[in-house]
């Protein structure tokens, strides 16, 4: 079976932020021959966050975990859409992101928006990283997990000065971290923000109180050590669920390798933690 065997049953909705409407695809759980659980009247809902450099829109990408959670979490999946650099730069995306996961914790949804979780990949980790940041700066909502995978933590640091065992074959070369940098937050300066680099320096020294994360590395990835250094901030204030390292994967393995094995159990392990930490609510 392949992830595009798994059943979809997908909705679209047009969701405001202060930055104006995204376009999201809403993932719903669906009983399917080969896991006929049926899902809760008011199940979870995650907010999945797409990659791409803050510059690329593509969150079908994202399609194939987004089905796998839906259907063996038994959760709803939010697959926003964002604005792009340069057109528009930060903070635009981490306020809309942010405004995406008010929306979904609304009482009016299908939904339990009392059981939120976040979650996004390289870019789209930074942005749900954010997201938890700003729902802790102001009060709500309450986030039950925030998933935050090969995710881009620091902007400050050059992409040539962040080491990986490939060397030279690293998916991320440093002409691509300049790129993407430079588009999205032009500044240096302004990098050094705490949403834009939240483990740069002491961006990640007042997190107490801050949504239960799960951390999920790659060896080869050159933003590993970044992730590293926020999981042991996390871990200080008690909100690090866990770190994973996926050996012998390089950086959007999921999406741009042909590592299914290790993609399936990692989705395994996103969508164990997911239920654990949705369950525990009443």
């Amino acid at each position: 079976m392949t992830f595009r065997d798994i059943a979809r049953h997908a909705t679209t909705e047009s969701i405001p932020t202060r930055h104006g409407p995204v376009i999201a695809t809403v993932y719903h759980p669906v009983p399917a021959p080969y896991h006929p659980v049926p899902a809760p009247a008011r199940p979870a809902v995650y907010v999945n966050v797409h990659g791409g450099g803050f510059v690329v829109g593509h969150p079908e990408q994202d399609d194939p975990w987004c089905r796998y959670l839906a259907a063996f979490g038994k959760v709803v999946v939010v697959n926003p859409d964002y604005v792009l650099a340069p057109r528009r730069r930060f903070p635009t995306q981490p306020e809309q992101i942010y405004d995406v996961v008010r929306w979904a914790s609304d009482a009016a949804r299908p939904w339990n928006g009392h059981k939120l979780c976040v979650g996004g990949q390289s870019a789209g980790g930074n942005l749900a990283a954010a997201a938890a940041r700003l729902a802790l700066e102001n009060d709500g909502p309450r986030i039950s997990l925030q998933v935050l995978h090969y995710a881009t933590l620091d902007l400050v640091t050059a992409t040539k000065d962040k080491e990986s065992p490939l060397g030279r074959k690293a998916l991320l070369k440093p002409w691509m971290g300049d790129v993407f940098d430079t588009a999205y937050i032009p500044d240096p300066a302004q990098r050094r923000h705490r949403l834009a680099s939240p483990a740069w320096g002491a961006n990640a020294d007042d997190l107490a109180g801050i949504a239960p994360a799960l951390v999920i590395t790659a060896e080869y990835d050159r933003l590993r050590g970044e992730a590293v250094r926020y999981a042991s901030k996390l871990e200080a204030v008690g909100a690090l669920v866990a770190h994973h390292d996926v050996h012998g994967v390089d950086h959007g393995y999921n999406i741009m390798s042909n590592a299914k094995y290790i993609t399936r159990n990692t989705y395994h392990l996103i969508t164990t933690e997911v239920v654990r930490a949705t369950t525990q609510i009443d």
